[in-house]
């Protein structure tokens, strides 16, 4: 069967013949119909990731995707290792898929679940945002981040939210979707801005997709604009590092605010919180993606492609799924 593999640590992938997968245990093999090319599945498979080092190289890529049992419902899932979801088949637990709706297309589906279990988990889990809370979104232009801004809106009743990013075009889109508020990174000062939003009402949640410069300048104004003698609880979330992996924080921004710092990520939210985002939060996402509740933007690409797509560079704000 074809399938994408890769060889070196870092390199993109090959389109190539492998070996079919052998059922074993339980697991049954099943027809991939589609699987998204999210940051994660390149950043596994670059070396450089905290979580390279559970995988053996040659590798077969994709985190998860939408598969056909034989019985010929689609459902969501991950392949069980070595395996991979770019492939035409793989290997997978019959057990643990979640259901696809049937007025969801494959393509959709497989773009979905990356950025609303992350974007899910980092509301519910890690910002506990509630109804009314005023929140933050730095990076809100992106897929994830957009899929965030909807839901904290849509979901989890929150009163107002700003969201900070560079394409303008999308940050108006988002005032369609969910937002109150927008700040254009590159041509707002964005801590000034912060730090008069905070000033007239705090933020409860900020979700951060940027790390680097941005997110100092963030929680320098957070402290600049709430000193401790008007102490207000801000949960920063740190999801993705878009803008940089480190920035340079004064101890004090810490010790004298109601700020405190926590990921999202692989190995740093409790398997409850995880469990909830991906069923009970995937099958409310699904139904709402069908229904047009949540916007997603994707493009299709088949896995022939996979070479080519893997280091060209997305259009904003969309999600490339590749099909077998």
């Amino acid at each position: 069967m074809k399938a994408a593999v890769v060889d070196h640590w870092g390199q993109a992938p090959t389109y190539t013949d492998v070996p079919e997968p052998e059922p074993r245990d339980g697991a049954q093999v099943v027809a991939v119909e589609a699987s998204a090319l999210t940051n994660l599945t390149r950043a596994l498979v670059s070396g450089k990731h905290y979580a390279s080092k559970e995988i053996q190289l040659p590798a077969i890529p994709g985190v998860d995707g939408v598969a056909r049992l034989a019985d010929g419902r689609r459902v969501y899932t991950g392949a069980l290792a070595p395996d991979g979801m770019m492939a035409e088949r793989t290997l997978i637990d019959p057990s643990g898929g979640i259901e696809i709706p049937d007025t969801l297309d494959s393509v959709t589906a497989a773009a979905l679940p990356n950025p609303g279990i992350s974007a899910w988990t980092a509301l519910a889990a890690a910002g506990a945002v509630k109804t009314g809370d005023h929140v933050l979104v730095l990076g809100a232009t992106g897929v994830t981040g957009a899929t965030a801004v909807q839901l904290a809106k849509s979901v989890f009743g929150a009163g107002r939210v700003v969201v900070a990013g560079r394409d303008a075009d999308r940050l108006q889109w988002l005032r369609t979707v969910g937002a109150d508020d927008v700040i254009t990174l590159g041509t707002e000062d964005l801590a000034g801005r912060v730090e008069a939003l905070h000033a007239e009402q705090p933020f409860d949640a900020v979700l951060d997709y940027l790390w680097g410069n941005p997110a100092a300048q963030a929680l320098a104004a957070l402290a600049a604009s709430h000193p401790s003698a008007h102490y207000h609880a801000t949960r920063f979330v740190q999801i993705g590092s878009m803008a940089g992996p480190t920035l340079e924080l004064d101890a004090g921004v810490l010790r004298g605010n109601g700020i405190t710092l926590c990921g999202v990520g692989i190995g740093s939210v409790s398997p409850e919180a995880v469990t909830r985002a991906r069923t009970e939060g995937l099958t409310r996402m699904f139904a709402m993606v069908a229904a047009g509740e949540l916007q997603l933007r994707t493009e299709a690409r088949p896995l022939a492609d996979v070479e080519q797509v893997w280091t060209a560079r997305e259009p904003s704000g969309t999600r490339v799924v590749l099909t077998p």
